[in-house]
Protein backbone atom coordinates (compact mmCIF):
# COMPACT_ATOMS: atom_id res chain seq x y z
CA UNK A 1 0.00 0.00 0.00
CA UNK A 2 1.46 3.22 -1.14
CA UNK A 3 1.78 6.02 1.33
CA UNK A 4 1.46 9.53 -0.01
CA UNK A 5 3.58 11.97 1.85
CA UNK A 6 2.81 15.64 1.90
CA UNK A 7 5.52 17.58 0.23
CA UNK A 8 6.41 20.91 1.69
CA UNK A 9 6.67 23.88 -0.62
CA UNK A 10 10.01 25.60 -0.75
CA UNK A 11 10.25 28.52 1.64
CA UNK A 12 11.84 31.80 0.64
CA UNK A 13 12.55 32.84 4.17
CA UNK A 14 13.87 30.01 6.30
CA UNK A 15 15.69 29.72 9.52
CA UNK A 16 18.27 27.52 7.87
CA UNK A 17 21.61 29.07 6.82
CA UNK A 18 20.72 28.72 3.10
CA UNK A 19 17.38 30.45 3.62
CA UNK A 20 18.98 33.31 5.50
CA UNK A 21 21.51 33.69 2.73
CA UNK A 22 18.80 33.92 0.11
CA UNK A 23 16.97 36.51 2.18
CA UNK A 24 20.08 38.62 2.55
CA UNK A 25 20.72 38.29 -1.18
CA UNK A 26 17.23 39.48 -2.08
CA UNK A 27 17.50 42.44 0.28
CA UNK A 28 20.84 43.39 -1.19
CA UNK A 29 19.48 43.18 -4.76
CA UNK A 30 16.48 45.34 -3.79
CA UNK A 31 18.71 47.97 -2.26
CA UNK A 32 20.96 48.00 -5.33
CA UNK A 33 17.95 48.35 -7.65
CA UNK A 34 16.55 51.24 -5.59
CA UNK A 35 19.87 53.04 -5.58
CA UNK A 36 20.30 52.44 -9.30
CA UNK A 37 16.79 53.67 -10.07
CA UNK A 38 17.24 56.71 -7.87
CA UNK A 39 20.49 57.70 -9.56
CA UNK A 40 19.76 56.82 -13.19
CA UNK A 41 15.97 56.66 -13.43
CA UNK A 42 16.13 53.91 -16.09
CA UNK A 43 13.61 51.66 -14.33
CA UNK A 44 10.66 54.00 -14.85
CA UNK A 45 9.32 52.00 -17.77
CA UNK A 46 9.36 48.89 -15.61
CA UNK A 47 7.54 50.84 -12.87
CA UNK A 48 4.92 51.94 -15.37
CA UNK A 49 4.44 48.42 -16.69
CA UNK A 50 4.17 46.96 -13.22
CA UNK A 51 1.75 49.77 -12.18
CA UNK A 52 -0.42 49.00 -15.22
CA UNK A 53 -0.52 45.32 -14.34
CA UNK A 54 -1.19 45.93 -10.65
CA UNK A 55 -3.75 48.79 -11.16
CA UNK A 56 -6.86 46.53 -11.54
CA UNK A 57 -5.88 44.73 -8.34
CA UNK A 58 -5.55 48.06 -6.57
CA UNK A 59 -8.95 49.18 -7.83
CA UNK A 60 -10.61 45.96 -6.67
CA UNK A 61 -8.92 46.14 -3.28
CA UNK A 62 -9.78 49.84 -2.87
CA UNK A 63 -13.35 49.51 -4.16
CA UNK A 64 -15.06 48.81 -0.78
CA UNK A 65 -13.34 51.74 0.86
CA UNK A 66 -14.11 54.06 -2.07
CA UNK A 67 -17.74 52.96 -2.15
CA UNK A 68 -18.11 53.52 1.57
CA UNK A 69 -16.52 56.97 1.32
CA UNK A 70 -18.78 57.90 -1.62
CA UNK A 71 -21.89 56.77 0.27
CA UNK A 72 -20.87 58.77 3.34
CA UNK A 73 -20.29 61.85 1.20
CA UNK A 74 -23.64 61.47 -0.53
CA UNK A 75 -25.47 60.97 2.74
CA UNK A 76 -23.73 63.93 4.32
CA UNK A 77 -24.49 66.06 1.25
CA UNK A 78 -28.16 65.05 1.34
CA UNK A 79 -28.39 65.87 5.03
CA UNK A 80 -26.74 69.24 4.39
CA UNK A 81 -29.08 70.03 1.50
CA UNK A 82 -32.16 69.11 3.53
CA UNK A 83 -31.04 71.27 6.44
CA UNK A 84 -30.18 74.13 4.09
CA UNK A 85 -33.53 73.81 2.35
CA UNK A 86 -35.39 73.93 5.67
CA UNK A 87 -33.39 76.96 6.75
CA UNK A 88 -34.11 78.78 3.47
CA UNK A 89 -37.83 77.98 3.74
CA UNK A 90 -37.94 79.39 7.26
CA UNK A 91 -36.02 82.47 6.15
CA UNK A 92 -38.36 82.94 3.19
CA UNK A 93 -41.42 82.80 5.45
CA UNK A 94 -39.87 85.36 7.78
CA UNK A 95 -39.00 87.65 4.87
CA UNK A 96 -42.52 87.34 3.47
CA UNK A 97 -44.02 88.17 6.86
CA UNK A 98 -41.74 91.20 7.14
CA UNK A 99 -42.67 92.26 3.61
CA UNK A 100 -46.37 91.99 4.44
CA UNK A 101 -45.81 94.15 7.51
CA UNK A 102 -44.02 96.74 5.37
CA UNK A 103 -46.89 96.67 2.86
CA UNK A 104 -49.45 97.10 5.65
CA UNK A 105 -47.45 100.02 7.10
CA UNK A 106 -47.20 101.61 3.67
CA UNK A 107 -50.95 101.34 3.16
CA UNK A 108 -51.60 102.71 6.64
CA UNK A 109 -49.28 105.66 5.97
CA UNK A 110 -51.10 106.29 2.70
CA UNK A 111 -54.46 106.28 4.48
CA UNK A 112 -53.14 108.67 7.13
CA UNK A 113 -51.85 111.04 4.43
CA UNK A 114 -55.26 110.97 2.76
CA UNK A 115 -56.93 111.67 6.10
CA UNK A 116 -54.67 114.66 6.64
CA UNK A 117 -55.53 115.94 3.17
CA UNK A 118 -59.23 115.46 3.94
CA UNK A 119 -58.85 117.42 7.18
CA UNK A 120 -57.65 120.42 5.19
CA UNK A 121 -60.81 120.37 3.06
CA UNK A 122 -63.29 121.02 5.86
CA UNK A 123 -63.74 124.18 7.88
CA UNK A 124 -63.64 123.01 11.44
CA UNK A 125 -61.65 120.91 13.85
CA UNK A 126 -61.03 117.23 13.20
CA UNK A 127 -59.48 114.42 15.22
CA UNK A 128 -58.46 110.96 14.09
CA UNK A 129 -60.06 107.87 15.62
CA UNK A 130 -59.57 104.15 15.12
CA UNK A 131 -62.35 101.68 14.44
CA UNK A 132 -62.37 99.05 17.18
CA UNK A 133 -65.18 96.78 15.98
CA UNK A 134 -67.97 96.61 13.43
CA UNK A 135 -71.43 95.09 13.67
CA UNK A 136 -72.74 94.92 10.14
CA UNK A 137 -76.04 93.22 9.43
CA UNK A 138 -78.77 94.02 6.91
CA UNK A 139 -80.66 96.17 9.41
CA UNK A 140 -77.93 97.86 11.49
CA UNK A 141 -74.67 99.25 10.16
CA UNK A 142 -72.63 100.22 13.22
CA UNK A 143 -68.97 100.64 14.14
CA UNK A 144 -67.28 101.44 17.46
CA UNK A 145 -64.41 103.93 17.64
CA UNK A 146 -61.84 104.51 20.36
CA UNK A 147 -62.88 108.08 21.23
CA UNK A 148 -65.58 109.10 23.70
CA UNK A 149 -66.93 111.98 25.73
CA UNK A 150 -63.56 112.41 27.44
CA UNK A 151 -62.26 113.43 24.01
CA UNK A 152 -65.14 115.81 23.37
CA UNK A 153 -67.26 113.42 21.30
CA UNK A 154 -71.00 114.10 21.40
CA UNK A 155 -74.09 112.41 20.03
CA UNK A 156 -74.96 113.55 16.52
CA UNK A 157 -71.33 114.35 15.68
CA UNK A 158 -70.25 113.85 12.08
CA UNK A 159 -67.69 111.20 11.21
CA UNK A 160 -65.81 111.37 7.91
CA UNK A 161 -62.84 109.74 6.21
CA UNK A 162 -60.52 110.71 3.38
CA UNK A 163 -63.18 110.02 0.74
CA UNK A 164 -66.54 111.06 2.15
CA UNK A 165 -69.11 111.01 4.94
CA UNK A 166 -68.88 107.89 7.13
CA UNK A 167 -71.80 108.44 9.46
CA UNK A 168 -72.89 110.01 12.70
CA UNK A 169 -72.22 109.34 16.37
CA UNK A 170 -75.37 107.85 17.85
CA UNK A 171 -74.02 106.94 21.29
CA UNK A 172 -71.09 108.53 23.10
CA UNK A 173 -69.56 106.75 26.08
CA UNK A 174 -66.63 108.05 28.14
CA UNK A 175 -63.97 105.96 26.36
CA UNK A 176 -65.65 104.81 23.14
CA UNK A 177 -68.47 105.81 20.83
CA UNK A 178 -70.90 104.09 18.51
CA UNK A 179 -71.16 105.40 14.97
CA UNK A 180 -74.11 104.65 12.68
CA UNK A 181 -72.96 104.54 9.07
CA UNK A 182 -74.67 106.50 6.31
CA UNK A 183 -75.60 103.17 4.69
CA UNK A 184 -77.72 102.19 7.70
CA UNK A 185 -81.39 101.85 6.65
CA UNK A 186 -82.40 104.22 9.43
CA UNK A 187 -80.05 107.03 8.39
CA UNK A 188 -80.97 109.96 6.16
CA UNK A 189 -78.83 112.90 5.09
CA UNK A 190 -79.60 116.09 3.17
CA UNK A 191 -77.57 116.12 -0.03
CA UNK A 192 -77.32 117.88 -3.35
CA UNK A 193 -76.13 116.82 -6.78
CA UNK A 194 -72.82 118.57 -7.32
CA UNK A 195 -73.34 119.06 -11.06
CA UNK A 196 -76.80 120.63 -10.98
CA UNK A 197 -77.27 121.71 -7.36
CA UNK A 198 -80.43 119.62 -7.01
CA UNK A 199 -81.23 119.13 -3.32
CA UNK A 200 -82.75 115.92 -2.05
CA UNK A 201 -82.49 113.30 0.67
CA UNK A 202 -80.17 110.25 0.71
CA UNK A 203 -81.30 107.26 2.76
CA UNK A 204 -79.30 104.21 3.82
CA UNK A 205 -79.86 100.87 2.14
CA UNK A 206 -79.75 97.33 3.52
CA UNK A 207 -76.61 96.71 1.44
CA UNK A 208 -73.38 98.14 2.80
CA UNK A 209 -71.94 101.08 0.87
CA UNK A 210 -75.24 101.70 -0.93
CA UNK A 211 -77.63 104.66 -0.71
CA UNK A 212 -81.02 105.42 -2.21
CA UNK A 213 -82.45 108.79 -3.20
CA UNK A 214 -86.18 108.12 -2.92
CA UNK A 215 -87.47 111.68 -3.55
CA UNK A 216 -86.05 112.43 -6.99
CA UNK A 217 -88.66 113.17 -9.64
CA UNK A 218 -88.64 111.56 -13.07
CA UNK A 219 -87.83 114.89 -14.70
CA UNK A 220 -84.75 115.56 -12.52
CA UNK A 221 -81.44 116.20 -14.26
CA UNK A 222 -79.37 113.33 -12.85
CA UNK A 223 -76.88 111.05 -14.63
CA UNK A 224 -74.87 108.03 -13.63
CA UNK A 225 -71.51 109.16 -12.23
CA UNK A 226 -72.84 112.40 -10.73
CA UNK A 227 -71.24 113.27 -7.41
CA UNK A 228 -73.58 113.70 -4.45
CA UNK A 229 -72.31 116.00 -1.69
CA UNK A 230 -73.63 117.29 1.61
CA UNK A 231 -75.86 120.33 1.34
CA UNK A 232 -74.66 121.80 4.63
CA UNK A 233 -78.21 122.49 5.77
CA UNK A 234 -78.64 122.05 9.49
CA UNK A 235 -74.95 122.58 10.26
CA UNK A 236 -74.29 118.96 11.25
CA UNK A 237 -72.33 118.00 8.13
CA UNK A 238 -69.64 120.08 6.42
CA UNK A 239 -71.07 121.59 3.24
CA UNK A 240 -69.86 120.17 -0.07
CA UNK A 241 -68.26 117.02 1.34
CA UNK A 242 -68.69 113.87 -0.82
CA UNK A 243 -71.46 111.48 0.15
CA UNK A 244 -71.71 109.15 -2.85
CA UNK A 245 -71.77 108.67 -6.60
CA UNK A 246 -74.91 107.99 -8.62
CA UNK A 247 -74.90 104.42 -9.93
CA UNK A 248 -78.54 104.04 -11.07
CA UNK A 249 -81.26 106.38 -12.37
CA UNK A 250 -84.38 104.67 -13.70
CA UNK A 251 -87.48 106.69 -14.58
CA UNK A 252 -90.84 105.10 -13.82
CA UNK A 253 -93.74 106.91 -15.53
CA UNK A 254 -96.22 105.02 -13.33
CA UNK A 255 -94.75 106.55 -10.19
CA UNK A 256 -94.02 110.16 -9.26
CA UNK A 257 -90.40 109.43 -8.28
CA UNK A 258 -87.56 107.72 -10.10
CA UNK A 259 -85.44 104.85 -8.78
CA UNK A 260 -82.08 106.39 -7.88
CA UNK A 261 -79.18 104.59 -6.17
CA UNK A 262 -75.70 105.72 -5.21
CA UNK A 263 -72.49 104.19 -3.95
CA UNK A 264 -71.04 105.74 -0.81
CA UNK A 265 -67.90 107.78 -1.30
CA UNK A 266 -66.49 106.71 2.08
CA UNK A 267 -64.72 103.38 2.45
CA UNK A 268 -67.19 101.70 4.80
CA UNK A 269 -66.00 98.10 4.34
CA UNK A 270 -62.23 98.18 4.86
CA UNK A 271 -61.21 101.47 6.48
CA UNK A 272 -59.54 101.43 9.89
CA UNK A 273 -59.22 105.15 10.63
CA UNK A 274 -61.86 107.88 10.60
CA UNK A 275 -62.05 111.58 11.42
CA UNK A 276 -64.34 113.16 14.00
CA UNK A 277 -65.60 116.56 12.82
CA UNK A 278 -66.29 119.55 15.05
CA UNK A 279 -67.88 122.40 13.08
CA UNK A 280 -66.47 125.88 13.53
CA UNK A 281 -69.92 126.94 14.71
CA UNK A 282 -72.04 124.61 16.84
CA UNK A 283 -75.10 123.28 15.03
CA UNK A 284 -78.35 124.97 15.91
CA UNK A 285 -80.37 123.24 18.57
CA UNK A 286 -84.14 123.06 18.48
CA UNK A 287 -85.47 125.10 21.39
CA UNK A 288 -88.80 124.47 23.02
CA UNK A 289 -90.94 127.61 23.23
CA UNK A 290 -94.33 128.11 24.89
CA UNK A 291 -97.30 127.99 22.62
CA UNK A 292 -98.58 131.44 21.76
CA UNK A 293 -101.83 132.47 23.39
CA UNK A 294 -104.84 132.32 21.12
CA UNK A 295 -105.79 135.66 19.62
CA UNK A 296 -109.35 136.71 20.31
CA UNK A 297 -111.03 138.26 17.32
CA UNK A 298 -113.84 140.71 18.13
CA UNK A 299 -117.09 140.07 16.31
CA UNK A 300 -117.88 142.42 13.51
CA UNK A 301 -120.49 145.07 14.20
CA UNK A 302 -122.12 147.73 12.20
CA UNK A 303 -121.04 150.47 14.56
CA UNK A 304 -118.03 152.48 13.62
CA UNK A 305 -115.74 153.60 16.32
CA UNK A 306 -114.47 157.05 16.16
Amino acid sequence: MAVFRRQRSPQLFSSRPAGALRTLLMISISILLMVYDHQTGRLRQIHAALATVVWPVQVIVDAPHSLLTWAEDKFATHQTLVAENDRLKSQLLQEQATLQQFAALQQENQRLRELMQAAAQVSGRVSAATILSAALDPFRHLVVIDKGTHDGVYEGQTVIDAYGIVGQVTRADPLASEVTLVSDPGQAIQVEVNRTGLRTLAVGDAELSQLTLPYVTNSADIKQGDLVVTSGLGGHYPAGYPVGVITRFDRDPAEPFAHVSARTAADLSSGHEVLLFWPSQPPPQAELSPKPAPVKVAPKSGKKHP
